[in-house]
């Protein structure tokens, strides 16, 4: 692709935000087949393929994401310089994007993140969660200020991004009422023949979990693996099962899903990174998610 055509991508980007040509068209006053034909051929241009069908709906492919982070931001500074342009004053947020790995427990990443919307200057944040590979993969070309994620960036991975160690903390086993009367007393004993239902074998924690069940030789009855977090927690809300989850969110996660702490193992750690692209932190709402991890969320976590 030599040189972006920006009608093209005005329609591509239109068509993005409303998940469908038919609405896109409206909002474009065209026809159908006109940004039909003129998405086709920036896909040729492009030399990828930027949505797929789902039912009704038009999903984003891997390039038509990273198209669509630029897209946004390239007529985001059209607006601002039309405003300048006009003396009129722009308002314009300071934006903030945030790839979040799927391992990470949902109330802890916004434990992470809500220091940004409390700067004095207004921020958008914009969060996108997948795998931590896809995640890094994005990083690489510029289109995130920063990773969330359970694992540090190794060499191995070959993109050349920094970790910050933002804290760690021990988990709580949690269940509900009528559990929490069974398995609380004579914790953690009582776990051997407990319902567990755990996160999946490519996770960090269940790694940790593992070992901790073998080195104290605790044999729990698997209900369920589950890979996104939230499904964990709401499975367990239900009384499918006991589940994990870091102690540094245990009050917020009682009284969410109306379950209860039933004991804590201090053993197993939680470790929470922030990867980016450059080691010296000049995004304000970058170090504002450092500073507040590392001085409030987890102090004394560790000890």
């Amino acid at each position: 692709m030599s040189r972006v055509n920006y009608q093209h991508l005005l329609y591509f980007w239109q068509v993005a935000k409303e998940g469908s040509i038919t609405r896109a068209c409206e909002k474009l006053h065209l026809a159908q087949p006109t940004i039909s034909g003129q998405l086709s051929v920036f896909e040729q241009s492009i030399g990828d393929k930027l949505f797929y069908k789902s039912g009704r709906k038009l999903i984003l492919t891997d390039t038509g994401r990273v198209v669509f982070q630029y897209a946004d931001e390239i007529f985001a500074l059209g607006r601002e310089l039309s405003n300048t342009l006009k003396g009129r004053p722009t308002g314009q947020a300071l934006r903030l994007t945030v790839g979040v790995s799927d391992a990470l427990p949902k109330l802890v990443v916004y434990r992470l993140i809500e220091p940004a919307l409390r700067l004095p200057e207004p921020v958008q944040v914009l969060c996108y969660e997948d795998k931590t590979e896809r995640l890094l993969s994005e990083i690489t070309l510029q289109g995130m200020d920063l990773v969330l994620a359970d694992t540090p960036i190794t060499p191995v991975s070959g993109a050349k991004a920094f970790n910050h160690l933002l804290g760690e903390c021990g988990v709580s086993v949690f269940g509900t009422r009528s559990l929490a009367n069974i398995y609380k007393p004579d914790f953690p004993r009582s776990l051997t023949g407990a319902p567990f239902l755990l996160p999946t074998g490519n996770t960090a924690l269940r790694r940790s979990l593992d070992q901790w069940f073998d080195s104290e030789g605790i044999s729990p009855r698997i209900q369920a693996e589950i890979e996104d977090s939230a499904l964990v927690k709401t499975f367990g809300s239900g009384g499918a099962g006991l589940f994990v989850a870091p102690s540094t969110v245990e009050t917020e996660i009682e009284s969410q899903y109306a379950v209860e702490a039933i004991g804590r193992i201090d053993s197993v750690k939680e470790r929470f990174y922030a990867i980016t692209m450059r080691r010296k932190l000049e995004h304000p709402a970058v170090t504002a998610i450092l500073e507040n991890a590392r001085n409030n969320m987890f102090l004394n976590q560790s000890e």
